[in-house]
């Protein structure tokens, strides 16, 4: 298949280094950099969800009251 692309600079100079390493086609070049990209497992980011202690029973059902409840808590404890 024929495609045109736009390479980015850092992209297309990759490229051309693999061409001249491997004696390739730029096109071949430009698919092993693709497949390598592909083929690169990335590390899972895992989420940990950081909890404090307020000591403060809240309905969370009203979100104004809520709200207004921890900035109430948040000025005592600034002071």
């Amino acid at each position: 298949m024929r495609t045109t692309v736009r390479l980015d600079p850092e992209v297309a100079a990759a490229a051309e280094r693999l061409r001249k390493e491997r004696h390739i086609g730029l096109g071949e070049a430009v698919n092993e950099l693709a497949r390598a990209g592909l083929a690169k497992k990335q590390e899972p980011v895992y989420f940990r969800q950081r909890t404090a202690s307020v000591r403060l029973k809240v309905d969370v059902t009203d979100i104004a009251d809520t709200l207004e409840l921890l900035d109430q808590h948040d000025a005592g404890d600034a002071q």
